[in-house]
């Protein structure tokens, strides 16, 4: 309906009315017309009931007071009947601002060899232009294909439209490579960009990066089994150096007198005579002039006479170390209370370690205590005299580090070569 007949509608009715009634005999009327104003300026006029109507476009400058007059003649007399209405022109609402939906970067993580659609929305009007944008240097990819078809649907009274973007069996031209969408009119523009990128994992690291990696981790692998090796070799010696270095000296706070107590056959006969001299000379000799240890020898520290049961097992407790020669004939009268003295401190009460010396003439242990045979093998060290003539020989180095560690320089001054030990007749 125009803007003329929605504003006449009410008139016409009353004037049909009053023409209706004239001719009935209610209303005497000898004449009448129709006239329509804008602002006080005549558009239209007829003298039959109604106006053409006037369809067209409404424009702002059509805004105004329109008035439609029905004017009629009576006994000489013209009556008017006059409707007025003010009509305001205002902006079309239903015209939207194109704009794509989302983010203006979209990536997406693909693998090579699958199909993938990229979907577009955007909000727009029906007569907005909405298009993929696709073409390379050298011409479109034969795997990408825009759909004619635009999807649309209203949504709280928007228009919105879709339209999908299909890439079959990627391959590495359509990596990395903006896959532009946009929407617009005359008045606004909006675009987004896809990218399709390869999805993370091993195939993306170069061939040299990943071998180079690996040769790397190989390495470092090689390099801390050998280490470990290294140090599981030359424990003893990585242990010697770091106490010397660091002066470490574990026998300032403990209270005991002697580092070692050395329990040996002290029967000097011809089948054990090796065996003492190496406990009352060699290991004096060199434990302590050479390594600054104090050692607690019986015959040596001990008045004659003395050395009775409670007085050994007092020298026992104030020793660090119970240093065992051992021979055959070791599980005598005298040293059996040595022994089980020192096994109870060693193995009940845990104050003091023992340190067995084997003789190469001893062939088992089947003459010891069930106990002393559960001793760690490392501390079971073997006698060979002519393997152990050196300070630095594998022996000493392992007696050194069996016995506390104490900060006392090596003696410099000696010969590296231990004296002949003396032969017992």
């Amino acid at each position: 309906m125009s803007i003329e007949d929605q504003l006449c509608l009410a008139t016409l009715s009353w004037a049909r009315e009053a023409v209706e009634g004239a001719a009935f005999g209610k209303v005497a009327a000898t004449g009448h017309d129709i006239r329509e104003t804008l602002n006080c300026k005549k558009i239209a006029e007829n003298s039959l009931f109604y106006l053409k109507p006037i369809r067209k476009n409404a424009e702002f400058k059509d805004q105004g007071y329109y008035s439609c007059v029905f004017s009629l003649r009576h006994n000489g007399k013209l009556y008017n009947i006059t409707e007025t209405l003010n009509v305001t022109i205002v902006e079309d609402r239903s015209n939207v601002i194109p704009v794509i939906l989302g983010p203006k970067l979209t990536p997406v993580e693909v693998e090579l060899g699958e199909d993938v659609e990229l979907n577009c929305s955007a909000l727009l009007n029906e007569k907005d232009y909405f298009y993929w944008s696709f073409w390379k240097e050298n011409g479109l990819d034969p795997n990408v294909h825009e759909d004619d078809k635009i999807s649309r649907w209203t949504l709280e009274g928007k228009p919105y439209a879709s339209k999908i973007l299909r890439i079959q069996n990627i391959n590495e031209n359509n990596l990395n490579f903006l896959y532009n969408c946009t929407v617009g009119n005359a008045g606004s523009i909006d675009t987004k960009s896809f990218i399709l990128l390869r999805k993370a994992g091993i195939a993306d690291i170069p061939g040299h990066v990943f071998t180079g990696g690996m040769i790397a981790a190989t390495v470092v692998s090689v390099a801390i089994l050998c280490l470990g090796v290294v140090c599981v070799i030359y424990r003893v010696d990585l242990v010697l150096c770091y106490r010397r270095w660091m002066g470490t000296d574990e026998t300032l706070t403990d209270g005991k007198t002697y580092d070692a107590f050395v329990s040996y056959l002290r029967e000097c006969r011809p089948e054990n005579g090796e065996e003492y001299t190496f406990a009352v000379e060699t290991l004096p000799t060199v434990l302590e002039k050479h390594f600054g240890y104090k050692l607690c020898i019986i015959e040596r520290d001990v008045e004659p006479g003395g050395a009775a049961v409670d007085d050994l097992h007092s020298l026992i407790e104030k020793s660090r170390r119970l240093i065992i020669v051992l021979s055959k004939s070791y599980m005598s009268h005298e040293v059996r209370y040595e022994l089980e003295s020192g096994l109870h401190e060693a193995l009940v009460e845990r104050k003091i370690k023992i340190i067995l010396i084997q003789f190469a003439s001893v062939g088992d242990f089947t003459f010891l205590p069930q106990s002393l045979k559960l001793l760690k093998s490392h501390r079971v060290l073997k006698w060979k005299p002519d393997e152990s003539g050196s300070y630095n020989s594998t022996f000493w180095k392992n007696l050194l580090y069996l016995m506390p560690a104490k900060a006392i320089k090596p003696d410099g001054g000696g010969s590296e070569v231990l004296p002949v030990l003396a032969e017992v007749s």
